[in-house]
């Protein structure tokens, strides 16, 4: 008769390592999150408008919009506001409760 192969001590090291996956990309749709709105406020305040009496033209109006994204990111590299940080606890607790 033909024996099942034995697994190796190393798997059960898998699930963790999903864990931590997870909780990466979860912290990364958090920040994800964090700079979108950070670059809608930062738009609401003017920035990123294309700015009078500069006469860049066309190629400023078109890349104007992309400035808030850029200084939203930024913020949010170097710490943001600590909305990615209230957001990944929430998701978190949630995920806790969902496995009980």
């Amino acid at each position: 008769m033909i024996q099942p192969p034995t697994l190796p001590a190393a798997l059960p090291a898998i699930p963790a390592q999903a864990a931590a996956n997870d909780a990466r990309a979860l912290r990364a749709s958090a920040e994800a999150f964090e700079a979108v709105f950070l670059a809608e406020m930062l738009k609401a305040a003017g920035i990123g408008r294309a700015q009078e009496g500069f006469g860049g033209g066309a190629g400023e109006d078109t890349f104007a919009s992309y400035f808030a994204d850029i200084h939203a990111r930024a913020l949010v590299a170097r710490g943001g506001i600590g909305l990615a940080d209230q957001i990944e606890r929430a998701l978190l607790a949630r995920q806790t409760e969902d496995r009980t």
